[in-house]
């Protein structure tokens, strides 16, 4: 992932409404959500053990809603690089479980040229192997 937009897709030629290059995870797993609570700090059962997100009415563990946010700021580093990044909001809209396919993609809102570069405000989304947005937000990135 050392590739950036920005080496690969000038600015320039970006305009609003431009789709950027998507980024594809692999599938969710367990292993992967045990190891994100660890990481986190989030040790709630509903995302690591199926008998209590059962209990509590889940058809089984769900990952953590912060994960899928994680992927889209590893998207948008990917994408513009992390010094780039000056702000990211998200919502989350869907439950996420293992096996899901998460896809992130992004366009161009807004661009806007000042000093420090190339300002620009993106919309974002993480939609699963369904076509079905799970997070979806905005950032807005500086590139030179």
């Amino acid at each position: 992932m050392s590739d950036t937009l920005t080496t690969h897709l000038s600015p320039r030629e970006l305009s609003v409404g431009s789709a950027l290059p998507e980024l594809r995870k692999e599938a969710i797993t367990k292993l992967q959500l045990v190891k994100y609570a660890g990481a986190s700090g989030d040790y709630n059962l509903i995302h690591t053990d199926d008998e209590t997100a059962r209990r509590v009415g889940l058809d089984g563990v769900i990952a953590h809603g912060m994960l899928s946010m994680a992927f889209l700021g590893e998207y948008l580093c990917w994408l513009t690089g992390p010094t780039s990044i000056r702000r990211l909001t998200v919502r989350f809209a869907e439950m996420v479980r293992p096996g899901d396919v998460l896809t992130c993609r992004a366009r161009v809102k807004a661009l806007e040229q000042d000093a420090g570069g190339q300002r620009m405000t993106l919309e974002l989304w993480a939609e699963d192997q369904r076509a079905q947005q799970v997070t979806f937000g905005e950032a807005e990135v500086v590139t030179s």
